[in-house]
């Protein structure tokens, strides 16, 4: 965290820094200088992954050292990335996956248990439920967040008895509605693991992702908000889905005893090396310099394509979206695609296919439920590039394609 962060980043001791927007406003420009002629045979990627030299030198520290697999460099990042997001303790794993299956079976889903999730999510979140034992139940989502819609979620606890938790996906980087959810679990005793992967710094006034259930998970896959190469990370203030999951993703062995052969219970090894830990910890100094950059690219967009026949994203009062993706929504999508590609402008479908209309979900008891919003989410929403690499000259190529497009119809 750098000392002149003024976007209502919070700290990563759980401090609020000085804002100037309350978190959820607009935000000013980057400073902008004078940019080189485009080039015509580049196309403007959809992500561009960031490294910087600060994480090359701490990894070749690492290579030095000779400790490259689990270690203190990994202890150091979970402790970092959990004050981050504000919650007490943190279990790196390999990956996003990893950390929500290894989160599901620390707040004890049994064999057999349904779990209340959305069905506009790319698919490790139900996969997840399923490799820890339980059945996906899928919930419409809310048109205007992608967010799993509380009234869906109330509907199926009035048809059911046998929900034993929830996993809301933050989609997009847009925190789901948690209020309503925790309050949801609270009268239906159910435990609630977010999952977080594409919200790194996402907040509900001013309280961020990561700390809002009982676990939440993260992915640092290379184009997330911040990466590791690959990793993920469980955070949560419960001592007891801490202990368990550390001992979880490190084939079941007793916490408590370093590194023992005692294994108290089954695990896996889905522990995360040292060298991803020293690129995770770079990276997390420089998370509030890649959010505001997005939401500098964000807000652009919001005011260049204002006037057009489609529909930009949605940022609630007291939110504050880290825009993973730029999701717009028009019935015109693949043509629009197809026109971007043409100006040299990459894009994506995310997601073209619901889960629950997935094959492999064919035979998952709510498989063939019909989820109008999600579905119609899934024919509509296109995503434009919103990295932090963005120059000026491409977000403007961005913006001139899209209005070719509606202009020449």
């Amino acid at each position: 965290m750098t000392e002149h962060d003024t976007d209502a980043e919070l700290g990563t001791d759980g401090g609020t820094e000085t804002s100037t927007d309350g978190g959820a406003g607009t935000e000013p420009e980057r400073e902008t200088t004078e940019l080189d002629e485009p080039s015509t045979d580049e196309p403007i990627s959809i992500a561009a992954p960031d490294i910087g030299a600060e994480a090359k030198q701490r990894v070749q520290s690492v290579l030095e050292s000779g400790m490259l697999a689990d270690g203190p460099e990994v202890r150091a990042f979970e402790s970092s990335f959990a004050a981050y997001c504000g919650a007490e303790r943190g279990v790196a794993t390999s990956n996003g996956t990893t950390a929500l299956h290894a989160a599901l079976e620390a707040v004890g889903l049994e064999d057999g248990d349904a779990v209340i999730t959305s069905p506009f999510s790319f698919v490790a979140s139900a996969n997840a439920i399923r490799l820890a034992g339980g059945t996906p139940v899928f919930a419409d989502i809310d048109p205007e967040t992608y967010t799993i819609d509380r009234a869906a979620v109330e509907r199926i606890l009035a048809d059911r008895d046998d929900i034993a938790g929830l996993v809301p996906v933050h989609l997009y980087g847009l925190a789901a509605d948690m209020d309503a959810l925790r309050s949801i679990a609270d009268d239906h005793d159910l435990f609630i693991v977010e999952d977080a992967c594409q919200a790194h710094g996402a907040a509900i006034d001013g309280d961020r992702v990561g700390s809002l259930g009982d676990a939440a998970c993260f992915s640092f896959y290379p184009t997330k908000n911040m990466t590791t190469g690959e990793g993920g990370i469980i955070t949560t203030d419960r001592d007891d889905v801490a202990d368990r999951a550390a001992s979880f993703v490190n084939h079941g062995r007793d916490v408590g005893d370093g590194g023992s052969y005692d294994h108290v219970d089954l695990g896996h090894n889905y522990r995360l090396t040292s060298l991803a830990a020293a690129i995770g910890r770079a990276q997390l100094e420089r998370l509030p310099e890649f959010n505001r950059a997005r939401r500098a690219n964000a807000m652009y967009y919001n005011e260049e394509l204002e006037s057009l026949p489609l529909e930009t994203p949605t940022e609630p009062d007291g939110y504050r979206h880290v825009y993973h993706q730029y999701t717009v929504r028009t019935d015109d999508r693949d043509a629009l695609a197809a026109t971007l590609e043409d100006h040299g402008v990459d894009t994506g479908v995310y997601y073209g296919t619901p889960i629950h209309q997935q094959p492999a979900y064919e035979t998952v008891s709510t498989a063939a439920a019909t989820l109008p919003n999600a579905e119609r989410a899934s024919e509509t929403v296109l995503s434009l590039p919103v990295h932090p690499d963005l120059s000026e000259r491409d977000r403007r190529i961005v913006v001139e394609a899209v209005r070719d497009h509606f202009h020449s119809q």
